[in-house]
């Protein structure tokens, strides 16, 4: 067989999975809260934005050790679960997939943005990360990335990707979250994020804002979970000064996206939350 056969075999075979790979289907997983909301009718369109969730397996350490970790989580709350599966106590499913879903609609309201009506899933280890430039990362208080998972973020968002990452709370969480994230950028500070910056005026003027509870406070009528009684606003740089990570801090934007449609949550925190998640949205596109 000449030499060049084997090499041609491979190249097709190579083109052949790459096909199978760019089509995979859409998938919804079973998810924390819900197992039966809507899909909606256009979940197929074709957009050029879609709401990227990252997938991630639960720290063993959150919370005095109660929920799992490694490649099954969510002991504490009725046994192991397989993180890639979903499920109830995998935290990368909190608020999904009504959180991404309402954010999805407000962006295609409030901008010229084509948006995908449905989320995507994304786990760094299938390699799909760069079809979808905004990631967004829920709970990320109780994380733990492996190394190879922090390897391909890095690449991610040194390439080009922006990560935002929300709804972890107090001393504890920050603890953990970091671990994963000093995996992440071992050489990279992260830093305070000063009203001046772009991101608070890609599209709305943010200079004024607020804490953003959870849904808890409609019963405990507190703004702060866990201590964290400060909203902070934080963030890693790349070396051209473009936010390559956007970290909020003791407070809980998925749930004001989530209860946006829920007359007993306080419509000024869902607008502020919205609004947030449309500056980075547009940061993330034309940065």
């Amino acid at each position: 067989m000449p030499l060049h056969r084997p090499l041609a075999l491979l190249t097709a075979a190579a083109l052949f999975l790459g096909v199978v790979f760019a089509q995979k289907p859409w998938r919804e997983y079973p998810a924390f809260e819900y197992n039966d909301f809507p899909i909606p009718p256009d979940y197929q369109e074709k957009t050029e934005w879609a709401f990227a969730r990252l997938m991630y397996p639960n720290a063993a350490n959150a919370f005095g050790g109660r929920r799992g970790g490694g490649r099954f989580g969510g002991g504490g709350f009725g046994g192991a679960r397989d993180w890639t599966q979903g499920g109830r106590g995998v935290y990368w499913t909190m608020d999904y997939p009504r959180s991404d879903r309402h954010f999805s609609q407000a962006l295609r309201r409030l901008t010229r943005i084509h948006a995908r009506s449905v989320e995507e899933p994304v786990n760094l280890d299938e390699g799909f990360q760069y079809n979808w430039p905004w990631l967004y990362g829920v709970e990320v208080g109780h994380w733990n990335l492996t190394d190879s998972q922090a390897a391909l973020l890095r690449e991610f968002l040194l390439r080009g990707g922006f990560f935002m990452c929300d709804d972890f709370h107090g001393d504890q969480e920050w603890d953990i979250f970091t671990q994963s994230l000093h995996r992440v950028f071992p050489d990279r500070q992260i830093v305070e994020l000063e009203d001046s910056d772009p991101i608070f005026h890609s599209i709305y003027d943010l200079d004024g804002r607020y804490q953003v509870p959870g849904a808890q406070f409609l019963r405990s009528g507190s703004m702060s979970e866990h201590g964290g009684t400060i909203p902070r606003w934080r963030g890693v740089y790349d070396d051209r000064g473009r936010l390559m990570v956007a970290i909020c801090h003791n407070m809980d934007l998925g749930d004001s996206w989530e209860h946006a449609d829920n007359p007993e949550y306080p419509e000024k925190f869902s607008a502020l939350g919205i609004r947030i998640g449309v500056n980075y949205t547009v940061y993330a596109m034309t940065h």
